[in-house]
């Protein structure tokens, strides 16, 4: 039996974890693809819980850079980045409930090098931005144009490949009520930036809609910690996904399962208070879900928490505090 067989998705999920019906979400399909996260636009898709979705992801800047010598100042038109599949609604889904998203695979797609990483004007972990303003002159614009392949890496250089790491950087559900860009990342999910939301993951979202209207996109190849200078290797693919439901539990912000841990997520600014928000919802579902005191699990945590940072570059920073599923007495 694999971990997957004793996840929550699949001891909890309307569907139990199974894959059933399949779908294609194409550039053509698509249309037009979304900037903003909420529950007004037409969905693309309606599906059922157990439904395998596969989508034709952009990369973050739609594929508007192609070459080094570009200018992303003169080329791309802020705040319209991060290019959105979806919204797809999911048939059940209700407000209190909890999205579950297995993701399956992430493969690259187009002509190579389809890899792009670059430094922008006032944007990065390292340099003046419009939120921290100094008077320093902006770094220079530069554009990386690198070959990504699932079997040999991301070629970053003739000494250097990184290996083939991909994750969805943006994912999440439709707000209730608000619009909010993809740039952005909060209780919904959104532009979390967190590597852990890989392929044999399962990301769980809160539901706040009918229908839950799930968006993804903005998949990196490879990235590191923090993303410092704000872009990862941004890379258009083709991403499958499978879907479940999970009625009646309800949760505040964004959680993830994997084999080896579980984990919460929190989206704020200043970044210790993305941990404090990430670190309580631990607490908190240890107590609900694993038969902890809340304040027994608050000092276990203190002494087992690991913290993972997704980025220190968005409007809002995002990190993960997990606790590993081997630690003697975590259980289900």
């Amino acid at each position: 039996m694999s971990w997957f067989d004793d996840s929550i998705m699949a001891r909890k999920g309307v569907a139990k974890g199974k894959a059933e019906t399949a779908y294609e979400i194409t550039e053509h399909s698509q249309g037009e693809y979304h900037y903003v996260y909420g529950p007004y636009a037409r969905p693309v898709l309606e599906v059922k819980p157990g439904a395998v979705i596969s989508a034709e992801t952009h990369d973050a800047f739609e594929g508007k850079i192609r070459k080094e010598t570009d200018r992303p100042s003169e080329i791309l038109n802020f705040p319209f980045l991060n290019p959105q599949n979806g919204p797809i609604y999911v048939e059940g889904a209700e407000k209190g409930d909890t999205l579950a998203v297995y993701i399956e695979e992430i493969r690259p797609r187009g002509e190579q090098p389809c890899g792009t990483t670059v430094l922008m004007p006032e944007f990065g972990g390292l340099v003046p931005t419009g939120d921290t303003a100094m008077l320093n002159e902006p770094l220079p614009e530069i554009v990386k144009k690198v070959h990504v392949d699932v079997g040999t890496g991301v070629k970053w250089n003739d000494r250097i490949t990184l290996p083939y790491e991909p994750f969805i950087g943006t994912i999440g559900t439709a707000p209730e009520i608000e619009v909010i860009s993809s740039l952005v990342p909060d209780y919904y999910g959104g532009n979390m930036d967190l590597p852990d939301i890989a392929p044999g993951a399962v990301i769980y979202l809160p539901v706040q809609t009918a229908g839950a209207y799930l968006y993804l996109g903005d998949c990196h190849a490879a990235q590191g910690d923090g993303e410092l200078c704000g872009v990862a290797i941004e890379h258009p693919t083709v991403t499958t996904v499978r879907v479940d439901l999970i009625k009646g539990w309800t949760i505040r912000t964004p959680r993830l399962e994997n084999e080896k841990f579980y984990m919460t997520i929190g989206s704020a600014r200043p970044m210790e208070d993305a941990a404090r928000q990430a670190y309580r919802e631990l607490v908190r579902w240890l107590a609900a879900d694993f038969g902890f005191d809340a304040l027994d699990a608050y000092m276990l945590l203190t002494q087992a928490g690991r913290v993972r940072l997704g980025n220190m570059v968005d409007p809002k920073y995002t990190v993960g505090t997990s606790i590993l599923k081997s630690i003697s007495g975590i259980s289900r």
